[in-house]
């Protein structure tokens, strides 16, 4: 599956996190007449994304991304929606939910101060009548972007490209991102978050690769993170089955959900493992692991639809032929990272929990 695209006050992007590669694409792509590929990109001379923090995650403890959930007030209806979860994640796949980090992610990268500036060009893969207001122009979202030479966009149909500028403290990410014929580039949709590390976490305006507003940026899981054991951030996850899309919960700024049914969980919606639960006990990868202990401080939250339930983790290059994914998992497939996950144990936070007064 892939992530769709759909319109909604200002031309909302929206994207279905997939589990594979090979699954087949759904929706329209971007036309080879407005967004020629060009020839494969040399390496990239900027690192992956490497935050204004000091465990590598750009946003600052103002931000929901770094506010703990252990507490938390549950939702009254809390166990039919996490039944009605896990009823999606034991009908397909073994019963083991997906570990997106090799496909279907967003490819994360930090601008220095000499990386190139270029005014990234709409695609227009939705057949708009005009480029939507506010990409380009002054001050445009997709104007004067910092995207470090050889940079690339995600494996799959929804090319995520993620750039973080520490020096001006700013966020950039797009959706269908592709290298065009003249070596700039073009996008379906995206946005710019400025004062990133101040920020409450989330794009503005209906801009931003994802169908929530969540920037991929915040909450997914980094190969540093998997490496070092430990997750000090909210993890961004995308469920089969969202409720409605007029109902969502607040950090998410919008919905592509569908789902009529009472149980369904909205987008937004944050969930958490108890503090109590014995870990030890469910032999979980090192990698599930790491993301359990996660979901009892700072928890899951639902950034977008999916062909089933996702883990969202980076992408990143290959060094030296040798992909970092495969030594950072100890050789477990993406698709049994999640082995024994105990979610059945989550417990749903209460509705826009923590919202800031208007």
């Amino acid at each position: 599956m892939t992530r769709f695209p759909r319109t909604a006050s200002g031309a909302l992007a929206v994207l279905v996190v997939a589990l594979c590669a090979a699954c087949t694409a759904q929706g329209p792509a971007p036309s080879a007449s407005s967004a020629p590929a060009a020839p494969t990109a040399a390496p990239a001379t900027s690192a992956p994304l490497q935050g204004a923090t000091a465990d590598a995650n750009p946003f600052g403890a103002g931000s929901f991304w770094r506010a703990s959930i252990a507490s938390a007030p549950t939702a009254p209806t809390s166990r039919a929606m996490v039944d009605y979860l896990v009823s999606t994640i034991t009908d397909r796949y073994n019963g083991i939910a997906a570990f997106n980090a090799h496909s279907y992610n967003s490819h994360l990268y930090v601008a220095t101060a000499s990386t190139p500036r270029l005014d990234v060009g709409f695609t227009n893969c939705q057949g708009k009548k005009a480029t939507p207001s506010g990409l380009s122009g002054d001050g445009g979202q997709f104007d004067d972007v910092p995207i470090p030479v050889g940079a690339v966009a995600a494996v799959g149909t929804d090319q995520e490209l993620s750039v973080y500028s520490p020096a001006t403290d700013q966020l950039w990410e797009f959706w269908k991102a592709v290298r065009t014929a003249d070596g700039g580039w073009a996008a379906c949709w995206g946005g710019r978050m400025d004062g990133v590390s101040t920020s409450p976490g989330y794009f503005l305006g209906g801009f931003g690769a994802t169908a929530t507003g969540l920037p991929n940026a915040g909450g997914a899981v980094r190969l540093a993170e998997v490496q070092a054991g430990r997750i000090d951030h909210a993890i961004s996850i995308a469920i089969p089955a969202p409720a409605v899309d007029t109902v969502f919960s607040w950090p998410a700024q919008r919905s592509d959900g569908f789902d009529a049914n009472p149980a369904a969980l909205p987008e937004g919606s944050r969930l958490r493992l108890p503090a109590g639960l014995d870990l030890t006990a469910l032999k979980l990868t090192p990698a599930g692991l790491a993301i359990a202990k996660a979901a009892q401080q700072y928890g899951f939250v639902v950034v977008d639809k999916a062909g089933s339930v996702s883990v969202v983790a980076e992408a990143v290059d290959k060094v030296d032929g040798v992909d970092p994914w495969k030594t950072a998992l100890n050789g477990v497939p993406d698709y049994a990272v999640l082995k024994n996950f105990p979610w059945t144990s989550l417990q749903v936070i209460q509705r826009d929990y923590g919202k800031p007064a208007q």
